[in-house]
């Protein structure tokens, strides 16, 4: 018998009439939500009988946790982490079958692991995702807490009375004295929001609006709700001082600052996310799933959920049964989601149809651009396909408009090396390298002089491959390979056109090398990058590359290399005294023989655990002097030029890690991770 579709049996079974389709229609078209989330949305129908209804749809069992009584030999069966990852609840054990409640019936990678850890028949089941995760905290107890039959949420205080009266006594002395405030007028920190999970602050009507100290500053519907409070501090490791609010106000808060609201999605929608696509027109059956709702959410929440984190890369990862899915969070890769194998084709086409790539190309690499707008900001995303052995790699990059505002005093220059780096930009002619690997901040650098040096007065042309960002008053060209547009024949066609200074994105040949020491011996100011390890190194670098080593002498004034490492977290990093000898084995300077106190991370809610929030600069800031000319003619190695630097007073770039490990702005490993 053909399955009916949702609406079908909705309205059969009178949970909403036509009217009330019609308006969800009209919704889901216009929000992009499916049928469900909208019915949801506008209050139609509770999620709870949604689900039931789609589990008869899908000829499942439904677990209803009101009321429920755990089969407590069922429990101990599946393991919390394989619980808490796919939020599952083993509901009832019979013989070698195990009824298992599911948001979502047909994952079947879950199913899978789960019967392979078990050794049982799994049985799925519908349930809500609410319900799933409170059982999944009530019934997974720490050894020895665990009780022959727990009683429901609302009797916790039976079970842990003098946690409860403990409580209780604090929220009596706060009887009448509870702040009430205005979340409308409120000035949220969004950083405050993240520490409580957008599931809870939904459940329990609560957001987190502010810290004071070791205080998480919470608005609740229901200030007095003691065991609420006690579960929160548990959860984000904070004491909470609750503060009363309207709950419509939090409500709406809750729908200002998580984004993407997550409704129930089992039904039509996973129909779509699974559904099969025919052989015989398998390119058009994509490109139809990457459009349709479900794909487009599941996309944005993996792009929102980046920016959110401060992700600086997006990394979308065929494996071999599944897609993993990577940020890169102050320069380190963290896994955050993982999803079905079969869901493949359509997430990959998606982000290829946003950047307008082919999506019928899946042997040759492709590079597109697209922008979005999230939370009323525009960024700007880099997307560059790999084909592998599992299928196409997709690398966003987070291009964020507030980089190019950047100061170069917010960079994390020290006083002296950002002097010794203003006098040579503030020169009229002669060239400035700016070196180290990819990702290490060389191209924020760059657009932070440029936005110094962009005056009215000034005619500044850059030659980028890409452009990144897109500077007002400075007129940028594109590198076009396939045109002929190179890098070289730009930067001819550039100094044509009377430049004063001139920014070329990459050296990365002799002739654009040629190009460039000659535009700075003609009166030009040529800013531009280098791959090398660090500062003394460009020298050498350009002479083998065929650059005659008096004109590399006379026309670059200053090499600059850096990295990027992370910051300690302000809120929890630690003081500690390492071991000297540790200390004398890395080379760290001892001032008058004392081990100094030096900071570690030891991570908290407001870095997610990391104990590293943010990124700062190392930098090695080398002026090309008359000695080091004399060096460069005669062709000197770069250790050569390296001692002289350091005599005329270079710091190098692991004696500036090192000095701000010292004043506590980073930690000693995080420095020897990126320094070579």
């Amino acid at each position: 018998m053909a399955k009916r579709d949702l609406a079908s049996i909705l309205l059969e079974s009178k949970l909403i009439t036509q009217e009330q389709l019609k308006e969800a229609e009209e919704v889901r078209r216009r929000m992009g939500l499916p049928l469900s989330a909208a019915l949801v949305y506008l209050g139609y129908i509770s999620q709870k009988d949604l689900a039931r209804k789609i589990a008869d749809q899908l000829e499942l069992p439904f677990v209803d946790f009101d009321g429920f009584k755990p089969d407590m030999s069922a429990i101990p069966v599946v393991p919390e982490e394989l619980a808490r990852k796919y939020t599952v609840f083993p509901v009832r054990l019979e013989g070698s079958e195990l009824l298992l409640a599911m948001t979502n019936p047909r994952d079947v990678i879950a199913i899978e692991e789960i019967r392979e850890s078990t050794g049982l028949t799994i049985k799925p089941a519908v349930a809500i995702k609410d319900e799933i995760e409170a059982a999944i905290d009530l019934y997974y107890l720490a050894p020895g807490e665990a009780a022959e039959e727990l009683p429901e949420a609302s009797a916790v205080a039976d079970v842990i009375p003098e946690r409860a009266q403990e409580l209780s006594d604090v929220i009596a002395l706060q009887t009448g004295t509870i702040e009430e405030v205005d979340l409308d007028e409120y000035e949220i920190d969004p950083n405050a929001v993240m520490t409580i999970s957008e599931d809870i602050a939904r459940k329990h009507r609560v957001i987190a609006i502010a810290f004071e100290g070791n205080d998480l500053v919470v608005a609740m519907a229901d200030p007095g709700d003691v065991f609420l409070i006690d579960n929160l501090a548990m959860r984000t490791g904070f004491d909470i001082r609750p503060v009363k609010a309207d709950p419509a106000a939090i409500e709406a808060a809750i729908n200002r600052f998580y984004k993407m609201a997550e409704v129930v999605e089992v039904g039509e929608e996973i129909e779509s996310l699974i559904g099969e696509v025919a052989d015989s027109d398998v390119l058009n059956g994509i490109k139809e799933i990457a459009e349709d709702a479900p794909i487009v959410k599941l996309v944005n929440l993996i792009i929102t959920r980046a920016v959110r984190a401060r992700a600086s890369d997006i990394h979308i990862e065929p494996q071999e049964k599944d897609i993993r899915v990577r940020y890169r969070i102050d320069g380190v890769l963290q896994e955050v989601m993982r999803s079905p194998k079969r869901l493949q084709p359509a997430i990959l086409s998606r982000f290829k149809i946003m950047a307008s790539l082919d999506i019928a190309e899946r042997r040759k690499p492709q590079d597109g651009h697209c922008a979005l707008t999230i939370g009323g900001k525009v960024y700007d995303f880099r997307v560059a396909t790999l084909p592998t052995i599992y299928g196409e790699r997709v690398v966003l990059r987070v291009l964020a408009k507030e980089s190019i505002l950047l100061r170069l005093d917010d960079l994390g220059f020290l006083e002296d090396s950002l002097e010794r780096y203003r006098s040579a930009y503030t020169q009229p002619y002669g060239a400035i390298l700016i070196t180290g690997p990819t990702g290490s901040g060389k191209s924020t650098t760059l657009y932070a002089t440029l936005n110094v040096l962009n005056t009215e007065e000034k005619n500044i042309v850059t030659i980028e491959d890409p452009v990144e960002y897109r500077l007002p008053g400075i007129n940028q060209v594109q590198i076009n390979t396939k045109a002929g547009l190179t890098f070289a024949r730009g930067l001819r066609a550039i100094l044509r056109t009377s430049p004063d200074i001139v920014m070329v994105g990459e050296i990365r040949d002799a002739e654009t090398a040629q190009i460039a020491i000659e535009a700075a011996l003609t009166g030009h100011l040529v800013l531009s990058t280098l791959h090398t390890n660090d500062a003394p190194s460009a020298i050498s670098r350009l002479i083998e590359m065929g650059i005659e080593p008096f004109l590399v002498a006379s026309a670059v004034d200053c090499v600059q290399a850096q990295r990027l490492g992370r910051r300690l977290c302000p809120e929890c990093k630690e003081p500690y005294k390492p071991p000297r000898k540790w200390l004398e084995e890395i080379g760290f300077p001892l001032e008058d023989g004392e081990v100094p106190t030096l900071y570690r991370p030891r991570g908290c809610p407001k870095c997610s655990g990391t104990g590293y929030k943010g990124r700062i600069g190392f930098y090695e800031v080398m002026l090309v002097t008359e000695e080091i000319e004399r060096l460069a003619v005669r062709k000197a190695s770069a250790d050569e030029i390296k001692a002289l630097a350091i005599e005329q007073g270079l710091r190098t770039l692991r004696d500036d890690g090192f000095l701000k490990a010292k004043m506590g702005i980073t930690s000693i490993e995080e420095v020897l991770r990126v320094v070579v």
